[in-house]
């Protein structure tokens, strides 16, 4: 069963469009938040503005991946490009590692050698931030159950939880003159950005080495599987993932004595099962009949844990 409903496809195009404006009003906010980090020596506006500075590959990386997932299979592609986006989250959350570890240097440096910060320039341009960055994260967030997507959303929720975080020490360091709630708040800044990449790293690595996916379990699929009226047994059960919203799955499935018309209807009643349950909308099902003889078997009930893996079964020698 192999389903590419319609839907996804539009929706990958209203995202596309949607990261096409975000790039050209980020790099317009970048320019001004540096500008506006100088001339107030806010190295909390300056690291700010590096963290948005690093919007702009992700959302270049996101929106190209967007195209190519809507590439159709090839000859050489069998699956299509559906990972794609996988590999841009991937390059996305690496690339929010290391500006979260700048961004932590340059605060600690600055708490060292604290500077007078112009706290009412770094107010106006921050209130300037959120309005940017909550904009693009409302208009990213009814594709955030993409992971592509997903993690340009939570990269510029972050953003705009660090301009609100950099409204607050603006309005701290007016009323009290304590200029270290600066680089503190860079801190917190790169806090979040690391926090946020980790996630999204552990994901698509997850995805990349063919694991289970998130918040499935093989007895869980294997109790479903069983189920279905007519089969006695499931093993070599495979489950991973083709991209962040296409799981696929391999098993042998043991079935009682039926025709070759019955094991057909079996299927439809399994893969749907499989859909509605788990979101796996592409399976290869091997059935093979009961045995004739009873006897003992090296199994542990119904459900043969032990050849269990998660990805696709490595090809047999000819």
């Amino acid at each position: 069963m192999h389903v590419h409903p319609e839907a996804s496809g539009l929706d990958s195009r209203r995202m596309a469009s949607v990261l096409q404006a975000s790039i050209a009003v980020t790099l317009a906010f970048v320019a001004l938040e540096f500008v506006g980090g100088y001339y107030a020596r806010s190295i909390g506006l300056i690291s700010d503005a590096f963290h948005n500075l690093t919007d702009v590959p992700t959302l270049l990386l996101s929106w190209f991946a967007l195209y190519m997932e809507r590439k159709p299979p090839t000859e050489e592609k069998t699956y299509g490009y559906h990972r794609a986006g996988v590999l841009a989250a991937f390059g996305n959350a690496l690339i929010l590692l290391v500006v979260g570890g700048f961004i932590f240097y340059e605060a600690i440096e600055r708490l060292r050698h604290p500077l007078v910060v112009a706290a009412d320039l770094m107010l106006v341009v921050s209130v300037v931030g959120l309005l940017v960055n909550g904009g693009i994260s409302l208009k990213l967030m009814r594709g955030r159950h993409d992971l592509n997507v997903r993690s340009v959303f939570i990269h510029n929720l972050g953003d705009a939880a660090s301009s609100l975080g950099l409204i607050v020490a603006s309005l701290a360091i007016h009323f009290t003159g304590l200029f270290w709630i600066d680089p503190a708040i860079g801190m917190a800044i790169g806090a979040g950005i690391l926090w946020s990449s980790w996630g999204i790293l552990k994901e698509t690595v997850n995805i990349l080495l063919e694991g289970l996916p998130k918040g499935m379990t093989l007895p869980d699929v294997a109790s479903a599987v069983l189920s279905v009226p007519g089969v006695q047994e499931v093993h070599d059960m495979h489950i991973w993932s083709l991209g962040s919203r296409m799981r696929a799955l391999s098993c042998h499935v043991r079935i009682r004595d039926m025709n070759v018309s019955e094991t057909e209807t079996l299927r439809q009643q399994i893969n749907s099962i499989l859909e509605h349950m788990f979101r796996i909308d592409h399976t290869t099902i091997q059935f093979e009949p009961a045995p004739i003889k009873s006897g003992p078997r090296p199994t542990d009930g119904p459900f043969m844990p032990a050849p269990i893996q998660s990805g696709p079964e490595p090809a047999k020698d000819s």
